[in-house]
């Protein structure tokens, strides 16, 4: 059992830096809210010795990761700072749950990699630093949750932890630049667009960086077809805050789209009066219907549901009942 001072920790950190997922987060059911808390705070501590405005020198960077990493192994105990709590508390959870060392060793592997690499060349470059910042957080989360079939269930975690970064990354362009000197849109795609690395390094929007990142957008809204369809594999009690947190960081497409694709001057943010609506929308709809595909296709009413990348069978919802029932 993990204790409670700990777990109140890890929601406050979550509180501070994750007010999307958090809003998800109360929904779920206490014996997995808890530890959801604990897994937010092991990953934002780990993060922020990468991404904190006076982060140390990289070699100091990498020690302290590889630190974390026996901390939560179990290798060593950990010290006298307050975050330490936190990856005590992320110890004794993975100890209980059998979270995957491999899914910790790429999760921090995946951070060190911010130390030295700000660019990719291709999505397939930056699929694979995914897998350890993305994908082995939905792998974690399932873990978490014990589902009954994780083979069924972890194909589609993985997709869905990447949309969510994805979502993150094409609303942050012009802040990772300014903040950290990093672009996260992938070199390949920018070119066939005829804009340039470069070009965003040096923030100048015109409609060739537009067409990057609305292609890079449809790419991640097939992810979400593909991610979303994997809640049903998810307990019960569990699927509506996860219904939920798709919905929130997907509704952010919306704004990007609003902002002409422009998010390199602007980062766009829901507002408080937005969650809650979403909320609220999403609650009505899976209580009348229960079929989170169905469900969260329309609440996110703002996706290219013409687009290349999306999967045959996400064009399935326009069809639904639910659709036709709000069109009255």
């Amino acid at each position: 059992m993990i204790e409670d001072d700990r777990v109140a920790r890890g929601k406050r950190i979550q509180q501070r830096t994750g007010a999307t997922f958090h809003v998800a987060t109360r929904l779920l059911p206490e014996r997995i809210r808890y530890p959801t808390y604990v897994l937010y705070g092991f990953f934002r501590v780990a993060d922020e010795v990468v991404d904190a405005a006076d982060a140390a020198p990289p070699a100091e960077q990498r020690a302290e990761l590889e630190r974390i990493r026996r901390v939560v192994l179990g290798e060593e105990p950990p010290g006298e700072d307050p975050d330490d709590e936190v990856l005590a508390a992320f110890r004794d959870l993975r100890a209980e749950t059998g979270i995957a060392e491999a899914d910790v060793d790429v999760f921090l592997a995946a951070m060190a990699s911010d130390v030295d690499r700000s660019r990719y060349e291709t999505y397939a470059d930056l699929e694979a630093y995914m897998d350890g910042s993305a994908a082995a957080v939905g792998r974690m989360m399932t873990a978490v949750m014990d589902v009954d079939d994780p083979e069924r269930a972890l194909p589609h975690a993985t997709k869905l932890g990447e949309a969510f970064q994805m979502s993150n990354f094409l609303r942050d362009v012009g802040e990772d630049v300014r903040e950290r000197d990093r672009v996260y849109l992938p070199a390949e795609t920018l070119r066939e667009h005829g804009a340039s690395v470069d070009q965003v390094r040096e923030l100048r929007f015109d409609e060739s960086v537009a067409s990057a990142i609305r292609a890079e957008l449809a790419r991640t809204e097939g992810l979400y077809a593909e991610g979303v369809a994997g809640i049903r594999y998810l307990p019960e009690d569990c699927q509506l805050a996860v219904l939920l947190a798709a919905v929130l960081y997907a509704d952010h497409h919306r704004l990007i789209r609003d902002l002409g694709y422009d998010t390199l001057s602007q980062t766009p943010e829901l507002s408080l009066t937005r969650r809650f609506r979403l909320l609220a929308r999403t609650w009505w709809l899976f209580r009348r219907y229960d079929d989170p595909e169905a469900v969260f296709h329309a609440a996110v009413d703002s996706f290219d549901v013409d687009a290349p990348t999306r999967t045959t069978h996400a064009h399935g919802w326009r069809n639904c009942r639910i659709v036709s029932y709000l069109s009255r």
